[in-house]
């Protein structure tokens, strides 16, 4: 037989694994169960259809797969550089911008994260085609798909009818092996197979915060204000009972509440319903949204619990929703994607972050001009990220001229940059000989007789100065200065 273009041997068919859930049952029955005897009949067990109905409980799970779910799915190669860039293949593009015939990619992750965050678990059903690429992808209702472990360790799925996924309607359920199957699963507290959701911590404050709502909804509804019993001074009988009771929730209950009553005969009205500020309502509904939201891990003014922070810092706000709440759901669901999709090596999925961790105008303009004017970024790849078309000459990083490289200041600064340089020496420059002058030995007699004339004349002159000091001395003569 085959089934999402799958061949299902007989052995498979035949198969008879035991349950994941094991003896505990997992989380299911820890949820899914009553309260009290009869809680069912009364709409009151803790399912998670119940505990949705409760507004921080659903605040939460569509904040968080909206937020997922708005980001567009990019497919991206690793190049030599081992750099990571956006990329198109015709075998994984089509299925990542198209999962299926009747859900756009958001509305697709939506319900993956949806079904992981109220069920603990993600079930995706693959559809290939005669290559064996992976054309479809479904998300199945966790609660009609279980987890089988066979005898040797292999794990199946087995699967009841549903039409969307082209799961045929047949006597029995489907059993397929988990290549065929994404699972994506949360918090395995029980077993490693089996995820377990946030519910399961925050029941409890869902059910009390759901139980206050329909308290203070019958209190205003009701209008007997406020409940209580009528004291009579002696033994009535039940008909006389029954007719003051009556009489009462005619005259004094539902839109005739606050009329003034009028008792007679010593009857006497004592009050037993505490009122809303007696019961502190409105301290112990934020108490119960305040539970949901740390076990969900959103900042409880995202869901209107509590005040938003006073400082404007769009960015840091986001980086801490980003890393405390969705980074987790968002590498799983990456990684999933990777191994159901079997992609090479090379390639893998990554959700574009640019819409959910955006900055103000004001510090997103701040940021792209450090980033150019640092080199770290070209103008046009910031000019893209403000939505600008490219420009001739943007696509080279930019620096001014008197930056210098490490290199070089170290060079400099191993050659003593403080020394102070020694002049060089001047050129000296030697006539070219002429060749109709004499040569030196023609004139070496005439400079020998020129050298002794100077040093004669040189010598008497000398002479002739030191006979008149003398002379001047001898006469008594000062010597001139």
């Amino acid at each position: 037989m085959r089934i999402f273009g799958l061949q299902i041997t007989r052995a498979a068919q035949n198969t008879s694994p035991v349950s994941a859930y094991g003896g505990n049952g997992g989380w299911w029955p820890l949820i899914v169960r009553e309260p009290f005897s009869g809680a069912w009949q009364q709409n009151r067990e803790l399912a998670p259809e119940t505990m949705l109905a409760y507004y921080a409980v659903y605040a939460c799970v569509t904040l968080i797969s909206a937020d997922i779910g708005k980001l567009q799915i990019n497919l991206t190669q690793r190049d030599d550089a081992d750099i990571w860039s956006k990329t198109q293949s015709a075998a994984f593009s089509p299925v990542l911008l198209k999962p299926n015939g009747y859900q756009t990619h958001i509305q697709f992750i939506e319900n993956w994260i949806m079904s992981k965050l109220t069920r603990g678990n993600a079930y995706v059903l693959k559809d290939r085609d005669a290559r064996g690429v992976v054309t479809s992808m479904y998300v199945l209702d966790p609660s009609r798909t279980t987890v089988l472990v066979a005898d040797d360790g292999s794990v199946y799925y087995r699967l009841s009818s549903d039409k969307l996924a082209g799961i045929p309607d047949t006597d029995g359920e489907v059993t397929v092996p988990a290549s065929e199957i994404i699972h994506d699963r949360m918090n395995c507290l029980f077993h490693p197979l089996v995820g377990t959701s946030p519910l399961f911590a925050c029941a409890l404050a869902a059910r009390q915060g759901l139980a206050i709502q329909n308290n203070s909804a019958s209190f205003f509804e009701n209008g007997a204000q406020p409940g209580g019993i009528l004291v009579a001074p002696g033994a009535i009988s039940d008909e006389t009972a029954k007719r003051l009771k009556g009489k009462w929730e005619e005259n004094f209950g539902g839109v005739n509440r606050g009329r003034l009553a009028v008792l007679g005969d010593g009857l006497k009205y004592e009050a037993l319903t505490m009122n809303a500020v007696d019961a502190q309502l409105i301290e112990q509904q934020k108490m119960t949204a305040e539970i949901v939201c740390s076990v969900y891990h959103v900042p409880q003014y995202m869901v209107g619990v509590g005040t938003a922070p006073t400082y404007n810092n769009i960015e840091a706000l986001s980086q801490n929703y980003y890393a405390q709440c969705l980074q987790s759901l968002i590498e799983s669901l990456e990684l999933c994607l990777d191994e159901g999709l079997a992609l090479p090596k090379d390639y893998r999925t990554e959700l574009d972050l640019d819409g959910l961790l955006r900055m103000d105008t004001a510090t997103m303009i701040k940021t792209l001009t450090d980033g150019v004017g640092g080199g770290i970024v070209a103008p046009n790849e910031a000019r893209k990220k403000i939505n600008l078309k490219p420009v001739k000459g943007g696509a080279t990083p930019y620096l001014q001229q008197q930056n210098y490289s490490l290199a070089a200041l170290a060079e400099r600064d191993a050659n003593d940059p403080f020394a102070k340089p020694t002049p060089a020496a001047p050129a000296i420059t030697v006539p070219a000989a002429d060749p109709n002058s004499p040569t030196d030995s023609d004139t070496q007699p005439a400079d020998d007789a020129k050298g002794l004339d100077a040093l004669t004349i040189e010598r008497e002159a000398q002479r002739q100065m030191a006979e008149a000091i003398a002379g001047a001395l001898r006469l008594g003569v000062r010597e001139p200065c």
